[in-house]
C-alpha cells in the first residue's frame, strides 16, 4: 500500500517531469531515432516504487502534448507500464541489458501497436523514416514492433544505465527520504 505522499515526493515527481521534458525535446529538436523522455521515469520508479513510477511519463506526456508535440498524449499508456515495470525490475538484477529487454517488450507492443493503428507509422520521432522503409518490405505493423523494439531498447539501456549512475551517486539520506517504505 502507498504511504502519504511526502514533500520529498512531490519534488522529485516534478524534478522527473522536467527531465523527461527536456530528454524529449532533445530527441525531437535533433529528430534522434530515441526518445529521451523517459529518464525521469527511470529515477522515480527506481527509487519510489512502480505506483510512482507510474506518475512522471503520463503527466510529461500531458505536458509535452500541450508544448506541441500532438503524439506524446497518446503514448501515456506505454509510460504508465513502463514506470510500472521499471519500479518492479530495476532492483532485481544489476544487469542493465537484461532489464531493459524485459522492459522494452511489453512497452513496444504497446507503443508499435499505438504508432500502427493510430498513426499509420507516422510520429515525430527520428525512427519514423526506419518504419516507413521497412514497412515496404514486411508491412506496417511488424515494421513498427521492430523499429520500436530496437529503438526502445538502446532507449531504456540508455536511460537506466544514466540512473543507476546517478542513485550511486546520491547521499543515503536522500534516497532514504523517497523509498516508499512503510
Amino acid at each position: 500500500m502507498m504511504k502519504k505522499i511526502s514533500t520529498y515526493h512531490v519534488c522529485a515527481i516534478a524534478f522527473a517531469i522536467a527531465i523527461n521534458i527536456i530528454g524529449g525535446q532533445i530527441a525531437l529538436l535533433l529528430h534522434l531515432p530515441i526518445y529521451l523522455d523517459s529518464i525521469g521515469t527511470f529515477f522515480i520508479a527506481a527509487v519510489c516504487g512502480p505506483i510512482y513510477g507510474m506518475l512522471p511519463n503520463a503527466l510529461s506526456g500531458v505536458a509535452m502534448w500541450m508544448l506541441g508535440d500532438v503524439y506524446s498524449l497518446y503514448y501515456a499508456p506505454v509510460g504508465i507500464l513502463l514506470g510500472l515495470l521499471t519500479g518492479l525490475l530495476f532492483h532485481r538484477t544489476n544487469n542493465v541489458f537484461l532489464t531493459s529487454l524485459w522492459i522494452t517488450l511489453p512497452t513496444s507492443l504497446v507503443s508499435a501497436c499505438i504508432t500502427a493503428i493510430l498513426f499509420g507509422g507516422i510520429t515525430s520521432s527520428g525512427s519514423t523514416v526506419f518504419v516507413q522503409i521497412l514497412a515496404k518490405f514486411i508491412g506496417l505493423t511488424p515494421a513498427c514492433f521492430i523499429v520500436q523494439v530496437l529503438t526502445d531498447y538502446c532507449d531504456r539501456t540508455l536511460g537506466l544505465s544514466l540512473v543507476k549512475i546517478v542513485i550511486k551517486q546520491m547521499p543515503d539520506r536522500i534516497l532514504l527520504k523517497l523509498k516508499n517504505t512503510d
